[in-house]
């Protein structure tokens, strides 16, 4: 094997969810795998508004056996790193290079991978650096690099809201927000508080509504509350219910929405600024879609151990990564998976699993997932 693949294991992407695994694998002695990234640990929370914080609260509780809900290693803990509650990006970056730093993980940043083609008992990744072969791969891109900037005509008049660097550099003195999710939600917070009337046009219509009980398709109670601490002011109107059809260009230069709820009424917006999308992210799974398989919802489907049905050997983890009803779209969620794929990667390359007994201690080892029936990949 070490004659044939250049590593035994690959890991796309220095996100949290490539630091994380990678500091698994470390654990478990392996030495011919590395990190690739294509810019530098933590790019996409280096590139986040500045204003923009974790939803998910950080406590210095290692001590007391109750590990950080934002760290992504071992004996790790952004807040006693970092020294607050709510990282902003920039912050969470310095915890993710510190974690890198200190551990001497094999991350060559700058290395962006253009096509990943299946080999005999392997893979072959084309990146900007050359090729090479590696027995496994592991698919750490982030969810957040690539926003979907187009999902209804005339959204080129929009600007995608993870395109601005900080809220105060947005002019007028209104602004209307497509999305009612956390980046809306969060974008109209920081917008009122610079003293501007905000619009959100939120489709779902249960902001501040209780529906599940499961954070990943709810506002955090972090956003509610700020939300309301923000509405009393009375700068901020929600349009609940209704999607925008299109936007487009009026004579004097400004922008009129058409939006329409289910039963066909009809809503129209008009503003003087280029109104701001919170439409979400299409992900980085596109680039190896060709060995994914879905199911006729478009769900990712995976193996128990998250990998890919299509592709032995490529495992996907982070927040893409879903079990029927089971989103891991949170770091304190999608980290329970990390030693889950490096105990599949470590049982085949003979490896001491021995250190994964502390992953189940700290309650970083989910693999149990009989809440999804008798075949999770349904």
């Amino acid at each position: 094997m070490e004659e044939q693949f250049d590593y035994d294991c690959v890991i796309v992407g220095g996100g949290p969810s490539g630091i994380g695994i990678a500091s698994v694998l470390q654990d478990l002695g392996m030495t011919r795998f590395t990190v690739l990234e294509r810019s530098e640990v933590g790019a996409t929370f280096l590139a986040w508004p500045e204003e923009m914080r974790l939803i998910t609260p950080s406590f210095t509780s290692n001590a007391y056996g109750l590990i950080d809900l934002n760290a992504i290693a071992l004996n790790t803990s952004p807040a006693y790193t970092l020294g607050t509650e709510h990282p902003t990006g920039v912050e969470y970056a310095k915890y993710l290079q510190a974690v890198s730093q200190f551990k001497k993980l094999p991350v060559q940043n700058g290395v962006d991978v253009k096509e990943v083609v299946p080999e005999e008992n392997g893979f072959r990744v084309s990146t900007s650096k050359g090729e090479l072969l590696t027995r496994y791969l592991i698919w750490a891109a982030g969810e957040f690099q690539y926003p979907r900037q187009h999902p209804f005509p005339g959204a080129e008049y929009a600007i995608h809201s993870s395109l601005f660097s900080s809220w105060s550099i947005v002019q007028g003195e209104e602004c209307i927000i497509v999305g009612g999710y956390e980046s809306g939600v969060d974008a109209a917070i920081h917008l009122s508080k610079l003293g501007k009337k905000v619009t959100v046009v939120d489709r779902n219509g249960r902001t501040l509504t209780k529906g599940s009980s499961d954070p990943s398709v709810e506002l955090s109670p972090y956003t509610k509350d700020r939300l309301r601490e923000a509405m009393r002011d009375e700068r901020i109107q929600m349009i609940q219910g209704y999607e925008v059809q299109w936007i487009e260009q009026d004579e004097s230069g400004g922008y009129v929405l058409y939006c329409e709820n289910e039963s066909g009424s009809s809503h129209l917006l008009k503003t003087a600024q280029a109104p701001i999308l919170a439409t979400g992210f299409r992900g980085s799974l596109h680039l190896i879609e060709h060995l994914l398989e879905r199911n006729k919802e478009g769900q990712l489907l995976l193996g128990a151990t998250d990998e890919s049905t299509l592709a032995p050997g490529l495992f996907v983890i982070g927040p893409q990564v879903v079990h029927r009803d089971l989103l891991f779209c949170f770091i304190y969620k999608f980290r329970q998976r990390f030693a889950v794929v490096a105990k599949s990667i470590g049982e085949q390359l003979g490896l001491d699993l021995t250190p994964l007994e502390n992953y189940r201690k700290e309650g970083m080892l989910l693999d149990d997932l009989s809440c999804c029936g008798e075949n999770c990949t349904c």
